[in-house]
C-alpha cells in the first residue's frame, strides 16, 4: 500500500484545532505506508502520524492503556482524528532517542540486554480484555482460537489468497515451505503471551542505553512470545541492529525448533504481502531466506 495522499496544511489546521498552535514540525523517518512529523505545542514534544486508516493508531492506544509500564514504555496517544478525505491521524508523545535501526553501530552491543529485558516485560504483560490468540484489534478481539491456527493459516486459501500472489511467487517453490511449516507447527505449544509482530528495528527507540520507547502496535498479537526473538533472527542479515541482538540471544538458552518455525511463519508472510503489493525485490528476497532457512537448495 502507498502512503497517503495528505494535504499538509488540513493536517496542522485539525491539530491546532485540537491542540492549539504548533510551535515546530519537521518531518521525520517513517514507515513505508505512514508519514511522520516531530512537532512542539505549547512546549511538549510531540510525534504526528498520518496513515491510510485509524485502526493501526487506535490499537496504539490500546497498548498504551494496557500494557506501559516501568520496564515496557509505551508512548501515550494524545489525539486520533480523520482529514476530510477520510485519512488519520494521529498525536502521540515523543519518546527520546532514535530507533534501533538508526542507532549508530557502536551503540549495538550496549543496548542488547536492555532489548532483552523490554522483551520479557512484553511477555510478561498481563491480558485482560483480550481474548482468543493471533493479532487482535483496537477492542481487543482476535479471530483465532489457538495460537497454532492462527500459524496454520498462513497455508490456508480461505484466510490468504495464494492464487492471487501465485501470479508474482511461483506456488512450487512455496509448497514446500507451506508443508515444512504445518509439520513444524506439530508440536507448537498453546502458549498465551503479548506478541509485538514486528519488533527489533525500527519500532523500538533507545538512548543508546536503555529502552526509550516500543510504537506501531499494529502487527500485535497473543501467542508465543519467542515469536518476536523469531523476527530478531529472520531479520539479521538484512539489518545490523538485527545482527547484534541475534548474536546476544544465541548466548542465551532458546528453543531452536520454535525459532525455527516462526521464522518460517514470518517469512512465508512476508513472501506472500510482498507478492501482493508487488514488491519483487523485497518478496525474492524474502523467499530464499525462506529457503535458506528451510534447508532448500536452488
Amino acid at each position: 500500500m502507498h502512503k497517503p495522499i495528505v494535504d499538509i496544511e488540513q493536517l496542522t489546521a485539525a491539530v491546532i484545532d485540537h491542540y492549539g498552535k504548533i510551535t515546530h514540525m519537521e518531518p521525520v523517518p517513517d514507515g513505508m505506508e505512514s508519514f511522520a512529523f516531530r512537532v512542539v505545542i505549547s512546549g511538549k514534544k510531540y510525534v504526528l502520524r498520518v496513515n491510510h486508516q485509524a485502526e493501526g493508531f487506535e490499537k496504539d492506544d490500546f497498548a498504551n492503556r494496557h500494557f506501559a509500564a516501568p520496564g515496557l514504555p509505551v508512548p501515550e496517544i494524545e489525539a486520533i482524528g480523520l482529514l476530510e478525505n477520510g485519512v488519520a491521524w494521529c498525536l502521540s508523545a515523543q519518546a527520546p532517542g532514535v530507533t534501533l535501526q538508526d542507532l549508530p553501530e557502536a551503540y549495538l552491543t550496549a543496548v542488547t540486554a536492555p532489548v532483552a529485558a523490554v522483551m520479557q516485560a512484553m511477555a510478561a504483560a498481563p491480558l485482560q480484555g483480550i481474548t482468543g490468540f493471533g493479532p487482535f484489534n483496537s477492542r481487543g478481539e482476535t479471530r483465532h482460537t489457538s495460537w497454532k491456527t492462527y500459524l496454520e493459516s498462513i497455508c490456508r486459501e480461505e484466510h490468504y489468497d495464494w492464487h492471487a500472489a501465485g501470479k508474482r511467487v511461483p506456488l512450487k517453490r512455496i509448497r514446500p515451505l507451506q508443508e515444512q511449516l504445518l509439520q513444524q507447527l506439530q508440536d507448537i505449544p498453546e502458549t498465551r503471551q503479548l506478541v509485538h509482530g514486528d519488533f527489533g528495528s525500527n519500532n523500538v527507540l533507545t538512548d543508546g542505553h536503555k529502552i526509550t520507547g516500543v510504537i506501531d502496535w499494529s502487527e500485535a498479537m497473543i501467542g508465543d512470545s519467542l515469536y518476536d526473538m523469531a523476527n530478531i533472527f529472520f531479520w539479521r542479515t538484512w539489518l545490523d541492529c538485527m545482527e547484534y541482538q541475534a548474536r546476544y540471544f544465541e548466548t542465551q538458552p532458546v528453543d531452536k525448533a520454535r525459532l525455527d518455525c516462526y521464522q518460517l511463519h514470518i517469512g512465508l508472510t512476508e513472501v506472500y504481502q510482498t507478492a501482493i503489493a508487488g514488491d519483487m525485490d523485497d518478496m525474492d528476497w524474502a523467499l530464499v531466506r525462506c529457503e535458506h532457512l528451510a534447508g532448500i537448495s536452488r
